[in-house]
């Protein structure tokens, strides 16, 4: 049964090109942001002992409850299809019906076009000169303060968006996905979204989100390294600058405070020819801080190629030596 993760992975990539993102109400990772958002309040403490490890049990808690319900769907499909005797017309359609949910519910775990309808709207509000709005609608997609930013930095944090983004809102999922099944993408995905929910490093989320952020580090690892070589590689079939990132990305890694989100910015800003820079953090890139539309659309390219790339280079051996192995038995 080999073709049907590979297969999953493939539907589910084409129901993001095609389709999108769900609305809220039909989308997961919206009904993880709400549970996480109504447990917050009942664990949020004073005492610092107690509010850390409440942080704890608020990201055991939520990855159990997804990662379980998860697990019985996919115990479920799994049990469904190598039992299933295709002796009538219905054991065609129920197998083709949980297929499409398990590629939906594969989707829902990352977003490459959402993404770039977001960012998008981003662009045009600069090409509007309305730089009020697209500071408003990046500050929904980064960390950053964004009141009093400047044109060529709402780009360069745009920018930044996507390549990092290519990490957490794609590759890393799949990455999860090919060694843990539909659960595993999910158990990432309830982390990083532990992390944009409550591991900012303010005073509010201090306590409560170091365990949710200190576990999105480490599971942003290995993906974070491999999207930077896939960056690099759809860079040289782009035709845009690889040589550039592959030497920024090895000198300019380090400079970001987080361990991981060096790799991908640092490989983008190199492959485009520009620098990106977050105000008194880091500067990365060879580049001048000057910005065109075709850096944003080659940015958007680079993430798409590098996003199908991951998944033929990494995605698709490696579930088929699992297979081989005996260690690939879910979706």
């Amino acid at each position: 049964m080999i073709e049907i993760p590979i297969f999953l992975v493939a539907l589910a990539i084409i129901i993001d090109f095609t389709f999108g993102d769900p609305r809220n109400k039909f989308h997961p990772t919206a009904w993880i942001g709400k549970l996480i958002g109504n447990l917050v309040p009942f664990i949020k403490k004073h005492s610092l002992k107690n509010e850390k490890f409440a942080g704890v049990i608020l990201t055991i808690s939520v990855c159990s409850i997804v990662c379980t319900l998860l697990y019985l769907f996919s115990f479920g499909v799994n049990k469904l299809l190598f039992n299933i005797t295709f002796d009538s017309l219905i054991d065609y359609v129920i197998v083709i019906f949980s297929i499409i949910v398990s590629a939906y519910l594969l989707k829902t775990t990352f977003a490459i076009r959402g993404m770039e309808r977001h960012t998008q709207k981003i662009i045009e509000a600069i090409s509007r000169n309305d730089l009020e709005d697209a500071r408003n609608k990046l500050s929904m997609i980064v960390k950053r303060d964004t009141k009093n930013l400047d044109r060529e930095h709402i780009i360069s944090g745009t920018l930044e968006s996507i390549s990092e983004n290519t990490v957490d809102g794609i590759t890393a999922p799949l990455f999860y996905f090919t060694i843990f099944g539909i659960p595993g993408a999910f158990l990432y995905r309830v982390i990083n979204t532990l992390d944009s929910m409550i591991g900012y490093k303010t005073d509010l989320f201090r306590n409560i989100g170091w365990f949710s952020a200190n576990c999105d580090m480490v599971l942003n690892y290995l993906p974070a390294r491999l999207t930077g070589i896939m960056i690099i590689l759809a860079a040289a079939i782009l035709k845009a600058d690889w040589r550039g990132s592959l030497k920024i990305m090895k000198r300019d890694e380090s400079k970001t405070p987080s361990p991981n989100a060096g790799y991908p910015m640092a490989a983008m800003a190199g492959a485009l020819g520009t620098r990106f820079e977050k105000e008194n953090y880091y500067t990365m890139g060879d580049g001048t801080l000057e910005f065109t539309e075709t850096h944003y659309k080659s940015a958007i390219s680079i993430m798409k190629l590098a996003a199908i790339l991951f998944t033929a280079v990494f995605v698709i051996p490696v579930i088929t030596i699992l297979s081989y192995l005996g260690g690939w038995l879910h979706v």
